[in-house]
């Protein structure tokens, strides 16, 4: 099974950019769909981004489209969230998932990450 950390995490001004990674190891990344969720102080995880094993199709929460975009370099064993208009609603922990598919309704992965802090300030 695939293992996974992330990286990448920080504290920037509102309208910054932050890019994330996860780099897989143990198992087969290429395989798998990736994904990114986040969860806030006192809220649920949510789903952010999830992306192919190919590369295409992705998906994207609502409040994230047009600013955040995921990738991946399956020769690097490595996906990426490249997250620009940072907001501070944006501020949460954020998770690598690997696993689920992103062509059903809802990207439900069953790997994850411990997760990297990102914080955005007024």
């Amino acid at each position: 099974q695939v293992q996974l950390v992330e990286s990448g995490g920080g504290l920037v001004q509102a309208g910054g950019s932050l890019r994330l990674s996860c780099a897989a190891s143990g198992g087969t990344f290429s395989s798998y769909a990736m994904g990114w969720f986040r969860q806030a102080p006192g809220k649920e995880r949510e789903f952010v981004a999830a992306i192919s094993w190919g590369g295409t199709p992705t998906r994207y929460a609502d409040s994230v489209k047009g600013r955040f975009t995921i990738s991946r370099d399956n020769a690097k064993n490595t996906v990426y969230l490249q997250m620009n208009s940072l907001k501070p609603e944006d501020t949460a922990v954020y998770y690598c998932a690997a696993g689920g598919s992103v062509y059903r309704t809802d990207y439900i992965p069953n790997i994850w990450g411990q997760g990297t802090q990102v914080t955005v300030s007024s």
